[in-house]
């Protein structure tokens, strides 16, 4: 009975608020140093580096995952106009410049090369037992343009595991991207009751206890599936399962 009482407690002290908090705080150090800024530099224009979205280290420390449409921007070459990275080093912002090495547009991944030393990378982990009602959270820079590049860490729940695209009863309801989408096969993705932003798209979701990427926010392709019959968008957030992002990486070895 007394062993009984002292597991109870135990468990009870492990699912405790302040145990979950520090948790997620601890992850977030470790998340911080991995997560970039993905946009473009050009010298001559103020300010010379412009926001597009968000990435994160991964790999071997010089490559960035972040959403293929916030990296596949029209350059100005005639600008010089350079694809790059925004990342904070020993606490200094340093820009590196970047090239697409992979992209899957049917995902909405892309897979950057950067310069320089490595960076700290993520691990991924199985996004393939991810749960309905699992915890996460996401870090990126919503609103970045106006709101800074501080990283910013929202956190929730996995709320649905839902396909790319909803089916609805006339197809001419969809575009043409969905209808051929359709065509070729959805895929799961996740559905989260955290709010993503402008900006956020490519921001990792990852486990709070593990610290592990098991999804990469998009702010894109899932919503002109999910919600592309709606007057006005809902403010759900939508993510990637990370084991699209997996073979990617894999393929580049």
């Amino acid at each position: 009975m007394a062993d009984a009482r002292r597991r109870l407690a135990c468990a009870a002290l492990l699912s405790s608020p302040l145990l979950v908090h520090a948790a997620l705080r601890e992850a977030i150090v470790r998340i911080k140093p991995s997560i970039v800024v993905v946009g473009t530099l050009m010298r001559s224009r103020a300010p010379a580096f412009e926001l597009k979205g968000t990435g994160f280290v991964v790999g071997n420390g010089t490559l960035i995952a972040t959403n293929a449409h916030v990296a596949s921007v029209k350059l100005d070459d005639e600008k010089f106009e350079i694809l790059s990275v925004l990342a904070q080093v020993d606490g200094k912002p340093q820009i590196r410049e970047a090239r697409i090495v992979a992209s899957s547009p049917e995902h909405d991944l892309a897979l950057l090369q950067i310069q320089g030393a490595p960076l700290p990378a993520l691990a991924l982990g199985d996004s393939s037992r991810v749960a309905e009602g699992q915890s996460i959270a996401f870090t990126g820079f919503p609103i970045g343009s106006v709101l800074g590049f501080t990283p910013v860490t929202h956190r929730g729940i996995v709320s649905a595991i839902t396909p790319i695209v909803i089916p609805v009863d006339n197809v001419s309801q969809l575009n043409a991207p969905n209808r051929n989408r359709l065509a070729r096969g959805s895929f799961p993705v996740f559905q989260l009751d955290a709010t993503a932003y402008p900006g956020n798209s490519g921001s990792p979701v990852f486990d709070p206890d593990t610290g592990e990427v098991i999804g990469i926010i998009n702010m894109v392709l899932v919503k002109a599936g999910k919600e592309s019959v709606l007057a006005q968008p809902s403010g759900i957030t939508y993510a990637i399962p990370a084991s699209h992002l997996a073979a990617m990486i894999a393929a580049q070895r």
